[in-house]
């Protein structure tokens, strides 16, 4: 009986050590966008990252077409198809 009791604890300790790792690794893709530029397989985002609600200016490289700049605020935005953006960055103004 005793080592009935200690095995059904091991075990819902084990489970509850899991189910944690479990919603920890459940999490961490959301949180691990990062900030600036980055693909997915099909498409090209900017993620703008601040804490003051500035809009700023990037500039966009196109692949066989002409860069442009974009104004693009707090959080993510989509910038198009991942196999013509080619990369993006911080200009250094504000818009």
């Amino acid at each position: 009986m005793r080592v009935r009791r200690v095995v059904t604890s091991a075990l819902g300790a084990a489970a509850l050590v899991l189910t944690s790792l479990g919603s920890v690794a459940a999490a961490a893709p959301a949180s691990a966008t990062p900030c600036g530029f980055f693909k997915t397989s099909t498409d090209a985002y900017y993620r703008h990252c601040t804490r003051d609600g500035s809009h700023v200016v990037i500039k966009v490289k196109v692949a066989r077409a002409r860069d442009h700049e974009a104004c693009v605020r707090p959080g993510t935005t989509w910038l198009g198809s991942a196999r013509k953006i080619q990369g993006a960055y911080y200009v250094g103004r504000t818009c």
